[in-house]
């Protein structure tokens, strides 16, 4: 059987701990200290604190806020 290829958000993973040199699970423990903040305001985080992109740093705080139940309904 094929393996799945991975689709949406998660699929800039690879990528980000390559450019950012840090796993994803780094960057879930910094947004586990901001998690009352709104979306965007956590990719600003991101942006600011850690000299992300805004794609790079919009896909993690998508896949973060979907795993927490943090998304609107």
């Amino acid at each position: 059987m094929a393996e799945e290829k991975v689709k949406g958000p998660k699929s800039y993973f690879p990528s980000i701990e390559k450019k950012y040199g840090k796993p994803i699970s780094h960057w879930m423990t910094i947004l586990k200290k901001h998690k009352t903040l709104k979306h965007m305001e956590m990719v600003a985080v991101l942006q600011k604190e850690h000299d992300m992109g805004q794609g790079h740093a919009n896909a993690i705080v998508h896949v973060f806020r979907a795993e927490n139940g943090l998304n609107a309904k």
